[in-house]
């Protein structure tokens, strides 16, 4: 059965994001104690892979706590099963013999280059970002033409820029824009935006992917790091966003 849903949360270090659907009556998925996992139990994997419309397959537990790194470069504590997880598996559930959700299977963490080698992120350690998620206020993106603007131009800080210039991951504000939100909120050129209104931001796309959410005239609370002789130190900016055309 097909839903709306509406986008309540994401945390883009972990690639969680929760919605939220309009309906009665659903069968609720039970969350286990991944803390308890032993390797050689049964385990079982639930999703879409490669755009088809449900698939199940099953397997053991593998390792717990590998570490693995993604594309990206993020690094995870991760159950490995050979239950097969590949693209489109992401999100979908890694359950026990009990039909307890132990992890979240994460296509991300796989490799072209191997078999029988899928990795899910083990459910009790992201019950706290869940629950976080859950509680913040359904969003529901607004009108192109109403959509609002912080007044900045900026560029990602990936891990790469991260490592080798020695600053944080995030959205660096390479200029303030005359006229906007970030110039009347006092936001400064070089520093770097790592949250909007609590959710993490670790792309420009994401920035402005977030934005999309808000109307101009709306008020946003934007973490950021500020550069200083002793490295960085966070602030929170209450910034009103304008309509600026082009702009971000």
């Amino acid at each position: 059965t097909e839903y709306d849903a509406k986008v309540i949360g994401t945390d883009s270090y972990s690639d969680l994001a929760v919605l939220k659907i309009e309906a009665e009556n659903l069968t609720t998925a039970t969350l286990g104690n991944s803390e308890t996992v032993n390797v050689g139990e049964f385990a079982m994997a639930i999703g879409n892979p490669l755009g088809m419309d449900s698939s199940v397959t099953c397997g053991v537990v593998s390792a717990i706590d590998r570490e693995v790194s993604d594309s990206e470069g993020n690094t995870y504590l991760a159950i490995q099963t050979d239950a097969a997880i590949n693209s489109g598996n992401s999100g979908g559930a890694l359950l026990n013999a009990k039909g307890e959700v132990i992890g979240i299977n994460s296509a991300k963490l796989y490799g072209t280059s191997v078999e029988s080698m899928g990795y899910a992120i083990p459910i009790s350690d992201v019950k706290d970002i869940l629950n976080e998620l859950m509680n913040r206020e359904t969003k529901v993106k607004v009108a192109e033409n109403k959509r609002g603007s912080i007044g900045i131009q900026g560029a990602t800080v990936d891990e790469t820029y991260s490592q080798v210039y020695n600053m944080p991951e995030g959205v660096f504000v390479s200029q303030i824009l005359e006229g906007g939100g970030a110039e009347k909120a006092g936001l400064q050129a070089n520093c770097i935006i790592t949250k909007i209104n609590g959710t993490s931001i670790a792309t420009m796309e994401e920035l402005i992917a977030e934005l999309e959410y808000y109307e101009v005239g709306e008020t946003v609370e934007l973490t950021v790091q500020v550069p200083g002789r002793g490295g960085y130190t966070e602030e929170k900016i209450d910034v009103t966003l304008y309509k600026m055309k082009d702009q971000n």
